[in-house]
């Protein structure tokens, strides 16, 4: 019998780890895994890929199969999301948020906003805070950068309006947080307002 190659469009897969969970995962079922990447994995199979049974063990490990375009749209918005903090952390000179998203998924700002805040229940800019916060959670951890260090890193205007942002998302002060010690991070395939 013939392989096909099929693509699986995979909803919150969000780090490197991810990647290798979803390929032992699918191997784990018994495809042939050609190539896995954020948000999607290419296999082969001999019958059609038992759909039930991959959502089953997927959502075993928080990830799930995504269904329909617009929640493949929302997918890449969260992906492209997470290069551009990466992109703030590397360089000064950063295009607006709309610019970056718009050029990259050649498709209008308004219309992606909107596929992502009915999908969501939030908008792309509060996502995008959420997300901003957690990776500031993240770097206060690491105890190496000061909160002024770590507000140019993710091209805050102020110390002043990081924390500002920091409690409105979290409901505590950064020095609060860091007095705490325990882990409030949270992961970012759960990221909702």
């Amino acid at each position: 019998m013939s392989q096909s190659e099929q693509i699986l469009r995979i909803k919150n897969m969000v780090c490197p780890r991810c990647v290798t969970v979803v390929e032992d995962t699918l191997r784990d079922l018994g495809f042939k895994v050609i190539d896995v990447e954020l948000g999607w994995a290419k296999v082969q199979a001999e019958h059609a890929i038992p759909k039930e049974k991959t959502e089953a063990e997927l959502q075993h490990h928080g990830f799930a199969l995504i269904k329909g375009k617009h929640q493949q749209l929302v997918e890449q918005i969260k992906m492209l999301l997470l290069a551009y903090i990466e992109k703030l952390e590397e360089s000064d000179d950063q295009p607006k948020l709309s610019d970056y998203l718009s050029d990259e998924l050649h498709k209008n700002y308004s219309s992606l906003s909107s596929v992502f805040s009915e999908s969501e229940g939030t908008t792309i800019e509060k996502y995008l805070i959420h997300l901003k916060i957690e990776r500031v959670k993240e770097l206060l951890s690491y105890e190496q950068m000061t909160l002024s260090e770590i507000a140019y890193q993710l091209n805050y205007s102020s110390v002043a309006y990081l924390s500002k942002q920091f409690k409105e998302v979290t409901g505590m002060s950064v020095t609060d947080y860091k007095k705490a010690r325990d882990s409030f991070r949270k992961p970012l395939d759960g990221l909702k307002d």
